[in-house]
C-alpha cells in the first residue's frame, strides 16, 4: 500500500508518539530523567515521531490531564508513559490512566509482566495499564529506563496494530501473507 494520509490525518505506517515520564523528582529538577529519553530513543529508532514529551508530577490529576489533552489532541496515536506503576503510595499512574481511557487492553500489561518477570521477580509488582482513549493507545510502562524499554519490546510489535484498529482500518492480510 502506498503511504498516505489516513483518515486522522497521520501518514500511512507513521506513528505519532506522546512520551510522559511520571516522577516528582524529575519533575522538581531533582533528579534526570532517563526513562522518558531512552523511551524516545527506541520509538524514533523505529521511526515513529515523538509528538510531545514531558515530565509530571505523581498526581493524579496532573497525570489525567495531560493524558487526556494529548489523546485529545489530535496529535498522537500514542502515548507512552513512564514511572508510577508501582506500589509505592505515590504510585498513580495506572488511576490516572483508568480515569481516560474507554477500553482497557489488561493483554498488554500482563505480556509487559509475562516478559519481565523472565529477568526479575519484581516485575510482578508493576500494575502498568494499558487501553484506548478514543483512537489513542496509552501504555504505561514501569519507570527505571530498563524496565521500560524491556516492557515496551514486549509489546511494541502490537502497537501498530492497536493504532490501525483504533482508527478503523480493520482489514488484514491473510495468515502467513505480508501485511
Amino acid at each position: 500500500m502506498a503511504a498516505g494520509r489516513g483518515r486522522e490525518g497521520r501518514a500511512e505506517g507513521m506513528i505519532r508518539a506522546a512520551v510522559l515520564t511520571v516522577s516528582d523528582s524529575s519533575f522538581r529538577g531533582e533528579r534526570e530523567d532517563v526513562s522518558g529519553p531512552a523511551v524516545r530513543r527506541r520509538v524514533e529508532g523505529l521511526g515513529w515521531r515523538v509528538a510531545a514529551a514531558g515530565v509530571l508530577p505523581d498526581e493524579v490529576e496532573a497525570i489525567r490531564e495531560a493524558l487526556a489533552g494529548q489523546a485529545a489532541s489530535g496529535e498522537v496515536d500514542v502515548i507512552l508513559t513512564t514511572g508510577g506503576t508501582g506500589v509505592a503510595p505515590r504510585d498513580v499512574t495506572p488511576e490516572a490512566t483508568r480515569a481516560v481511557i474507554e477500553k482497557e487492553i489488561p493483554g498488554l500489561g500482563e505480556t509487559m509482566r509475562m516478559a519481565g518477570r523472565e529477568k526479575t521477580p519484581r516485575a510482578v509488582l508493576s500494575r502498568a495499564v494499558a487501553g484506548l482513549a478514543g483512537r489513542v493507545l496509552i501504555v504505561n510502562l514501569p519507570g527505571s529506563p530498563k524496565g521500560a524499554i524491556e516492557s515496551l519490546e514486549a509489546v511494541i510489535e502490537l502497537i501498530p496494530h492497536i493504532v490501525d484498529l483504533a482508527a478503523g482500518r480493520t482489514g488484514h492480510p491473510e495468515a502467513g501473507q505480508p501485511a
